[in-house]
């Protein structure tokens, strides 16, 4: 006796209502879709990007309430009760945040491939360490990898992203 055969084109679709960047974003998507995969394919949010896949690379870091968390590693229908940040959410051309800006002022890319996870990363960080220390800064972008710049300039960068916070907010240098 045979057993039936099981079409993967026939998996069950979940409604997914997901708040991204502070919109409720609603899709269609199997239960093991990726949250990396459900931003770039279902929400066509392009900006985080997928590198290694294995949750080594931190390309595919978005924040999740407010926390770095490896979108390749999340099960979409799992963000469902939280608030996703993706790049997309940090800023616009207009009007970007202080990690974008000191990206831009600092030289902090260069292909950009890996540019959305480090954004997302010095982002919390900053929010948990207004004012860090070069060393500071170098661990916390310590778990993004680059395969271009050599760190140097994105270790600046989030240096003058913490200066370009505290401007904003008013606050006296350190």
């Amino acid at each position: 006796m045979t057993e039936p055969s099981v079409d993967a084109t026939t998996e069950e679709l979940l409604d997914l209502t997901v708040v991204v960047n502070g919109v409720p974003r609603h899709a269609k998507a199997p239960a093991r879709r990726l949250l990396s995969d459900f931003l770039r394919h279902d929400l066509r949010l392009t900006g985080t990007h997928v590198g290694c896949e294995h949750g080594v690379c931190g390309a595919c870091t978005v924040l999740v309430d407010g926390q770095p968390m490896r979108s390749c590693l999340m099960f979409a229908v799992t963000a469902q009760a939280h608030e996703v940040t993706t790049v997309e959410g940090l800023g616009a051309i207009d009007s970007m945040g202080p990690v974008q800006q000191a990206f831009i002022e600092c030289h902090g890319l260069q292909c950009g491939f890996c540019t959305p996870g480090f954004l997302t990363t010095i982002t919390a960080y900053l929010e948990d360490h207004p004012h860090p220390t070069a060393d500071e800064a170098r661990e916390a972008i310590s778990g993004n990898l680059c395969r271009c710049t050599g760190y140097q300039n994105i270790v600046k960068s989030v240096l003058r992203a913490a200066e370009l916070r505290a401007e904003r907010a008013g606050e006296a240098r350190p």
